[in-house]
């Protein structure tokens, strides 16, 4: 047998060292091999005869140049036998053969053999072999290659066979290099994801190999996998294909009853279309369902689409549209189109409901480097209020409680002129999920020229007031829609909708007072186009000699309309500093104390041109109104506004005794990030002139980890018996110097295991939703997502750092959120809101993963919503389980498949449906 033979080659010879350069080796071989089909040369001229020598053992002198390797052994420069040019020989070589060897090498002319020993390497067009040993057989115009064995009876140095991409590592090897064809023993080869051992391969050419007693296995560890596909007989075409006949998969190395008579891999770097087998579920009252089933279609290298949906027995089904595009250097995005029909029960039962809801997903990232004066990004999430609420797909849960659904598709471009122009069309949406109220800008247009200094010098620094008076032009313009997702995109959103333009050229300039003072003024110039206005009429619905009544009717009258307005503001402020010093040898060592104060005024002319009147009842009394009423950007003031504001922000931070005796300078704490005081005083009202002073401030605790906002409302009038605002102050009517309308507090608290918060996984499938980024209203990520994330690559490279007996590192991760809200507007004094929200991972083991999220409401005294995460890695495996124990969107769902990709088919799925009703 030729792996007999080959075998017996490599036990029987004995090598001797080689000396000379094998440079002249394959010369002598050249010429000594004349009218044999030999390595070197295929036709020699009859003049030249044979010439017979006796065994030669020839010494190899090393390359003059050589290169030092870690472990003390040195490598030699490779050997290049170049294809003899001349006209008298034909030559088989197609190109350079370079070979080398550590030990020796061995030319053998009566057996027509050439032996490398010892890290033995030959390289010839796009095959690159690799082996403990290498034999050439020239006159048989084979290659050997085998393994060598150890003093401690170990085999090393393996052969790798290499052909462009392809990469076999066998135990022994057998290869004609002219016919193409080889022989291999217990070959491994990786192909993608898949990793293929084979007893016996016979490559049949360079894109053709069949196996016999092959593994196919996604396992890291191809010699002991956890799992296996055991197959008789095999094709395997590299980077296209493999076919098997019988299949049996084994786990651990037992049998399982799972078996296919054959089957196809397709093996490709580009993606490729295919079918998305479904999951299997139940529901109490929708029947049994196939979920997220359906087919992919790898369209271009530069989108895809894939297309699913599930369906339920009595008659609910979804569909789902999801494509990712990019054009690598210029965008990048993903659509997700999802559309659901809901019945809940049997026609004819009390119970029965049906509804039709739909969520569109858009998002667009533009490459700056594509074009830097040019940018388009897009972040669309609209569709039905109760989308996330009454969805049938599980992997919407943890959206079940997002309040708001927003979108902005926004378009800049910057025209590098003098001044420099920005212009920007933005389309905005805004959605409330309970009130199911949608506020809509198509589009938003936005043009600004940049600051004009008509006195300041072309060079040299702007000082002054006259230098520093500067104006600018603005550009607004907006279509704004209202209406409610039952209309939406129908006719009767487009009727009312607001059209209006703003003109602005602020004049201002800034200037120092008294050194330490800095003061501003301004003049503002404004001018409003609307396409819309309004006009009022009295319409009488009864006549004499009844009682006559009538009502005031708001008619629209279209056409172009203007107003302009003008004003006047100034503001001074400065900044102070103070620093209480505690002494060196304190713990605390001294605290510093930042306020800028600031007071402001501005002024406003009466505009009273701009209205009219109308009556306002039957009796003839005349009431005024303006024309603008309603407009996007308000009307003109009728009477004139005189104000002055008072603000003051303060910051708080500390120079505390560092705990490392090596710091040479204290540490810097912040202990209040800011404090802000703000009020304002209407000199033109004739009542209520002190507005409710405003206060608000926020700091970070417990090591920067703890985010902590507060605010509250103070207002110095008291109320009447009817709880309304009246021109007392409190303290006047037996209450206290302020009267809190209204304080709310928020507490984050955000802490890890390790140093590097960005390594944690972010929900972005929540985030598209309107959620948030973190786990604290439940994870997104669906149970059958089995692809390898960088968290667990990141684990494998931990475990392999780790060599004693226990591992102390626990991964973890904990987010506590706690708000509380306290109203008081018209004397109800009550906590509105007071809840409290917990999300907690962590990682038992290295692979077993837990993970909880919860929360309670202290004014409604229940479990907010509640999820229960478990995940196992097993190794080529994952293991998942989600529960929702509480509530509406009460469920579990248990997962089990193989990570990889190409075989990600191969999974069990079981879960129960949330039973819903739909309202």
């Amino acid at each position: 047998m030729a792996g007999q033979k080959s075998s017996h080659i490599f036990t029987k010879i004995a090598f001797k060292p080689l000396r000379t350069n094998l440079f002249y080796i394959v010369l002598s071989a050249y010429f000594l091999t004349i009218g044999s089909s030999t390595l070197f040369a295929q036709e020699t001229p009859k003049s030249i005869k044979p010439v017979s020598s006796k065994n030669q053992n020839i010494k190899t002198e090393k390359e003059p140049t050589t290169e030092a390797k870690s472990d003390g052994a040195t490598k030699e420069k490779l050997t290049e036998v170049k294809v003899d040019t001349s006209k008298k020989f034909k030559s088989v070589l197609e190109g350079k053969v370079k070979y080398r060897a550590k030990k020796y090498a061995k030319f053998d002319q009566k057996k027509k053999l050439i032996t490398l020993y010892d890290g033995a390497e030959l390289n010839y067009l796009d095959y690159e072999l690799k082996s403990g040993i290498i034999v050439f057989d020239y006159q048989k115009n084979e290659v050997y290659a085998g393994r060598l064995k150890d003093s401690a009876g170990n085999y090393t140095q393996l052969p790798v066979f290499k052909q462009g991409s392809n990469v076999i590592e066998p135990d022994s090897i057998r290869f004609n290099y002219k016919t193409k064809k080889a022989l291999v023993w217990n070959s491994r080869t990786t192909q993608q994801e898949l990793n293929i051992k084979s007893k016996i391969t016979k490559k049949e050419n360079d894109s053709v190999y069949f196996m016999k007693g092959a593994r196919l296995t996604t396992s890291k560890d191809i010699d002991d996998p956890e799992y296996y596909f055991l197959v008789g007989k095999m094709k395997l075409v590299p980077g296209k294909k493999v076919v098997v006949g019988l299949t049996n998969l084994w786990i651990e190395n037992v049998p399982t009853p799972i078996a296919l008579p054959f089957a196809f891999f397709p093996i490709t770097q580009k993606s490729h279309s295919g079918v998305i087998p479904p999951s299997f579920g139940q529901n109490n009252t929708r029947g049994y369902a196939l979920q997220n089933g359906g087919y992919y279609f790898a369209l271009s290298d530069k989108y895809d689409l894939a297309v699913m949906g599930d369906y339920y027995t009595n008659g609910s089904y979804a569909t789902r549209f999801e494509s990712s595009y990019a054009n690598k250097y210029k965008f990048s995005g993903t659509v997700n189109l999802r559309f659901e029909n809901l019945i809940t029960s049997e026609r004819g039962y009390p119970d029965y409901a049906k509804s039709k809801i739909y969520n569109i997903q858009w998002s667009h990232t533009k490459d700056a480097k594509s074009n830097p004066n040019s940018r388009f990004s897009a972040s669309v999430n609209l569709g039905s209020s109760k989308y996330f609420q009454q969805s049938i797909n599980l992997a919407n849960i943890g959206s079940t409680l997002n309040n708001t659904l927003s979108s902005s598709v926004s378009f800049s471009k910057t025209f590098n002129s003098v001044p420099q122009v920005n212009l920007s069309l933005t389309a905005t949406h805004s959605q409330n999920t309970q009130s199911k109220q949608i506020n809509m800008t198509l589009p938003n247009l936005q043009l600004s020229v940049d600051r004009i200094f008509p006195f300041a010098p072309k060079d040299g620094t702007k000082k002054g007031f006259i230098k520093n008076i500067n104006l600018q032009y603005n550009l607004k313009g907006e279509n704004q829609i209202v209406t409610t997702d039952t209309l939406f995109f129908k006719k009767e959103m487009f009727k009312n909708a607001k059209v209006g333009f703003q003109h602005s050229i602020p004049l201002s300039t800034n200037f120092k007072i008294f050194k330490y003072f800095s003061a501003s003024t301004s003049v503002n110039y404004n001018e409003v186009w609307y396409l819309k206005t309004i006009r009022k009429d009295f319409v009488v619905t009864s006549l004499p000699p009844a009682t006559p009544t009538g009502k005031v009717v708001s008619t629209d009258v279209n056409g172009f309309d203007a107003f302009r307005t003008y004003s006047f503001s100034n503001s001074i402020g400065t900044t102070i500093y103070g620093t209480y010093d505690f002494g060196k040898n304190n713990k605390i060592q001294s605290i510093r104390h930042v306020m800028r104060p600031s007071v402001s005024h501005s002024y406003g002319p009466s505009f009273a041109k701009y209205y009219d009147t109308y009556a306002s009842d039957a009796s003839g009394n005349r009431a005024e109104y303006t024309r603008f009423e309603g407009g996007i950007y308000g009307a003109p003031g009728k009477t004139y506004s005189n104000n002055i504001g008072f603000s003051l922000s303060n910051t708080f931070e500390a120079k505390v005794r560092d705990k490392d005796s090596t710091a040479t300078e204290p540490k810097k704490i912040m202990l209040l990030n800011n404090l802000n005081i703000s009020t304002s005083y209407d000199l033109a009202a004739d009542s209520l002139r002190l507005a409710p002073i405003r206060i608000s401030g926020g700091t970070l605790l417990l090591k920067q980890k703890m985010n902590v906002n507060f605010a509250a409302t103070l207002d110095p009038y008291a109320l009447d018996s009817n709880n309304v605002r009246i021109n007392t102050f409190n303290i006047d009517n037996g209450g206290g110097l302020f009267r809190m309308t209204s304080a709310n507090m928020t507490m984050n608290y955000s802490f890890t295991s390790t140093s590097d918060k960005d390594k944690k996984e972010k929900n972005v499938q929540g985030s598209r939703n309107g959620g948030r980024e973190d786990d604290l209203f439940g994870s997104n990520n669906e149970l059958n997502d089995s692809r390898e994330d960088d968290n667990l690559k990141q684990k494998d490279d931990d475990d392999a750092e780790f060599t004693g007996f226990y591992n102390a590192k626990i991964p973890w991760d904990f987010n506590v959120a706690y708000s509380l809200t306290y109203s008081n507007a018209t004397n109800e004094r009550k906590i509105s809101s007071n809840s409290l929200m917990i999300s907690a991972n962590t990682d038992l083991t290295p692979k077993w993963k837990i993970g909880v999220s919860t929360g309670y409401d202290f004014v409604k005294k229940g479990v907010t919503f509640t999820q229960l995460r478990l995940n196992r890695d097993l190794l080529s495996w994952n293991m998942s389980f989600n529960w929702n124990p509480f509530g509406t969107n009460s469920y579990w769902g248990f997962f089990i498949g193989i990570k990889a990709g190409i075989l990600k088919d191969i999974k069990w799925d079981k879960r129960t449906q949330p039973d819903r009703t739909l309202r």
